[in-house]
């Protein structure tokens, strides 16, 4: 059975004090006693003296039967008187007299020889003992001296019993008293124990409490002790120790959910390893690069959950190694490019982080990468096909044929277009890297669609009609007016209404259609029967000089840079732009611009943040 402090408190000062109580009563009664049988050893000396020297007449007389019998009168009458019986016993053990006995009952009393007290006068005077009387049958104390006196010559030994039923009346009386004040004492120990047990305990009890409360996350718990003992520099310890914990959980929770924060919000994926390569912390970056959750992650071989071969031997490098490095991984299938950058604690314990592998997403600068060197090339062998005809031609006419005027006229003619297509592409550069570096601002004006497309379809029927092409418009008549910059949107109409022309076969058809959506969006589409985009070059057909076929388009004069202008004018005015298959041939282009400002503003907001 469990005991709580405060009965044990309790129980032990309780038993201690009885323990206490039992034996001061016991010395008590014993020292009490034997001041008592001092007492009665001094009474019965007395009386003893007294009782011999008033028998000394008694044995004067010559011995003779009225002299035994005077002596027994004499001897019941000094017991009456002394309060105690008085025993004659001769040296042989026979009772000549007995106070408490009569005449006809004496002959009867067995001999006294063997009586301790008697054999100790015998031997030294004087003898005492205590027992119950064998004549009596009362407890009784014993003195029995050897007297000079003679009995036929031989020594006479005089014993006195005192009855010891007053003395033991008193004992009791004293027993009784004493078990009354021990109980007493015992009532007043057992509420002092309780109380001293409690103001011992309260404290303590409170300190536990707080304690629990405490490791519960209470830390604002407070104890409050009002005594200046070991209790309550215990309950100021704890509550100094509380403060300064308080103080660390809200450091390190600060820093805990600083730390979670940066983890959170950063675009690089974050690995922590410890030193036997088991994974001790992701964050949401990295379970998006390899498509995996923390949760089943945590605690596990990073060699085996990510199977990645480069990415395994550069983990297992580094733990043996203990030195950061770099590399560059690919993943597949997707083929992002990763960018690795490892540093080491050093731990050599488990649990405890060893290696950092921060994972830098470096797809687009890859894919930038490409497009610069794409863009550098095609920029560089679209200028230099016309400088080169340029040159060859005027380098023809220096070699003679200037002195020739039709060949001249026509190498001139060759000159000038070149010139205008390199004017052209120059340009179309210009113009780009205005609306791209920001300095190309749109208006907003209120814009009437259905206008809109039928001036800029009336721009491009002289072409069409060269190639016999067919111009169909489908537009809806509850299209509102949309804020946007009217110059800039004919732009992008014309540059895919000229492609559409450009790239559909003679006795082709092409459509524009306008209609308004519910997300208070308006789509317009450009569809057309030409040659159509194979799928894969679908999502690069906006980048700059990408081409389909570059043959055909430099032969039908194409810079190349048309789409990517239709697509920073959709997107500066918050709108999109993609392209789609027509079966069963062609293409069609759809752009999608909101119609309010606001829907602008948020169009543009929700592009910055996916940015």
């Amino acid at each position: 059975m469990k005991l709580s402090i405060r009965w044990k408190v309790a129980l032990g000062s309780l038993l201690a004090v009885t323990c206490g109580l039992a034996i001061a009563g016991l010395l008590a009664m014993q020292s009490l006693e034997q001041q008592e049988i001092s007492q009665l050893n001094d009474i019965l000396d007395a009386r003893s003296n007294l009782v011999e020297y008033s028998l000394q007449p008694a044995f004067a007389a010559p011995p003779s039967p009225g002299q035994q019998t005077h002596l027994r009168d004499i001897v019941r009458q000094l017991g009456a008187r002394a309060l105690a019986r008085v025993t004659v016993v001769a040296a042989d053990g026979t009772v000549i007299a007995d106070s408490a006995v009569d005449d006809a009952g004496l002959a009867a009393v067995e001999n006294h020889l063997s009586r301790p007290e008697i054999q100790q006068a015998l031997a030294t005077g004087q003898g005492r003992d205590i027992r119950a009387s064998q004549t009596t049958g009362s407890r009784t104390m014993y003195r029995a001296i050897r007297t000079e006196l003679r009995d036929g010559g031989r020594p006479v030994i005089l014993r006195l019993g005192l009855p010891m039923t007053m003395l033991e009346e008193e004992t009791a009386k004293l027993q009784r008293h004493l078990a009354i004040a021990i109980g007493a004492a015992f009532l007043i120990a057992l509420l002092l124990s309780l109380w001293m047990a409690r103001s011992i305990t309260k404290p303590l009890s409170d300190i536990a409490d707080a304690a629990r409360r405490l490791s519960a996350g209470d830390a604002t718990i407070r104890i409050h002790t009002h005594s200046h003992d070991e209790v309550g520099l215990l309950g100021e310890t704890l509550n100094h120790m509380t403060d300064q914990l308080r103080t660390k959980i809200d450091e390190l929770s600060e820093d805990r959910a600083q730390l979670l924060a940066m983890l959170t919000s950063m675009v690089e994926g974050v690995m922590v390893l410890d030193c036997r390569g088991r994974i001790l912390q992701v964050n949401p970056a990295l379970e998006r690069m390899f498509d995996v959750r923390r949760t089943e992650i945590r605690g596990q071989i990073s060699t085996e959950v990510l199977a990645h071969p480069e990415l395994n031997s550069l983990i297992t490098t580094i733990l043996a190694n203990r030195a950061g490095q770099e590399a560059e991984i690919t993943l597949t299938p997707g083929g992002r490019c990763l960018h690795i950058e490892t540093s080491v604690a050093g731990c050599e314990r488990e649990n405890e982080a060893c290696a950092v592998l921060v994972f830098h997403d470096i797809t687009e600068l890859r894919r930038l990468e490409k497009i610069r060197k794409d863009f550098v090339a095609n920029v560089s062998h679209e200028l230099r096909t016309p400088l080169t005809s340029i040159k060859g031609y005027v380098e023809a006419l220096l070699d003679g044929g200037k002195d020739n005027p039709e060949t001249a006229v026509n190498f001139l003619a060759i000159i000038l277009k070149q010139s205008d297509r390199l004017n052209l592409i120059l340009e179309d550069l210009l113009e780009l890297s205005k609306i791209e570096s920001g300095r190309v601002s749109f208006k907003e004006d209120p814009l009437d669609i259905r206008s809109l497309i039928e001036r800029t379809l009336s721009m491009i029927k002289p072409l069409a009609d060269k190639k016999g092409h067919r111009l169909i418009s489908n537009i809806d008549g509850q299209i509102p007016p949309i804020a946007g910059d009217e110059s800039r949107l004919a732009q992008v109409l014309t540059n895919l209404l000229d492609n559409a022309v450009k790239y559909t076969p003679e006795q082709g058809t092409i459509t524009v259609t306008a209609k308004s959506l519910p997300d208070q969006t308006v789509e317009l589409a450009v569809t057309d029967t030409g040659l159509g985009i194979p799928e894969q070059d679908r999502p690069r057909v906006f980048e700059r000089f990408y081409r389909v076929d570059k043959a055909r388009s430099r032969e039908m004069g194409g810079t190349g840079l048309g789409l990517a202008i239709v697509k920073h004018i959709v997107e500066g005015h918050g709108g999109q732009v993609w392209v789609e298959a027509h079966p069963p041939q062609g293409s069609r282009f759809l752009v999608r611009l909101p119609i309010t400002r606001q829907a602008r503003s948020a169009a543009h907001t929700m592009d910055d943040k996916i940015q």
